[in-house]
C-alpha cells in the first residue's frame, strides 16, 4: 500500500526513474480499487438490462459507477507519470507508453518493456532508485 500511496504522492512528477515493484504495486492496488468499484456497481444493480430506467430511480448501483469514473480519472495522471517513470529507469522516453496505441502488438511490447529490470547504473533520467551499481556507491570506495 506504501507503493501506491507513493505513486499519488508524485501525482505530477514525470521526471526521475520508478522500480518495477513501484510501477507492479501501484498496478495491482488500482486493479482491486478498480474491481473492488466495479463488482460494487454489479452487485447493487438490481435491473441489469435496463440500464435507463434504474438511473432514473436513482439507485446506489449508479453511485459506485460515478465513483468509479471519478477514481478512473483521477488516476489517469499518475498512471502516466510512474509508466513514464517506469520507462525512464529503462533508459528510454517517457513517450514508449503511447506504443500501447499499436493494436494487438503495443500493449504486449509495453508489458514486456515494464517486466524488464531497469539499467543498474544513472542514466540521464537519475540514478538507480534500488541504489546498486550507481556512482554514490563508488565515490565512498577507500574514505571510510
Amino acid at each position: 500500500m506504501d507503493w501506491y500511496l507513493l505513486v499519488l504522492r508524485n501525482y505530477f512528477k514525470f521526471s526521475g526513474r520508478a522500480r518495477r515493484k513501484e510501477y507492479w504495486m501501484f498496478q495491482l492496488f488500482h486493479l482491486l480499487f478498480s474491481g473492488l468499484l466495479l463488482f460494487l456497481f454489479f452487485y447493487t444493480n438490481n435491473n441489469m438490462n435496463s440500464y435507463e430506467e434504474s438511473f432514473a430511480d436513482g439507485t446506489t448501483s449508479f453511485l459506485f459507477l460515478q465513483v468509479l469514473g471519478l477514481y478512473s480519472l483521477g488516476t489517469l495522471i499518475p498512471i502516466l507519470a510512474v509508466s513514464s517513470r517506469r520507462m525512464h529507469d529503462l533508459g528510454k522516453s517517457g513517450a514508449w507508453f503511447f506504443i500501447n496505441l499499436i493494436p494487438y502488438i503495443g500493449g504486449f511490447w509495453f508489458l514486456v518493456l515494464t517486466c524488464m529490470d531497469g539499467e543498474s547504473k544513472t542514466n540521464q533520467y537519475g540514478e538507480n532508485p534500488k541504489g546498486k551499481g550507481s556512482d554514490r556507491e563508488i565515490e565512498f570506495i577507500g574514505k571510510e
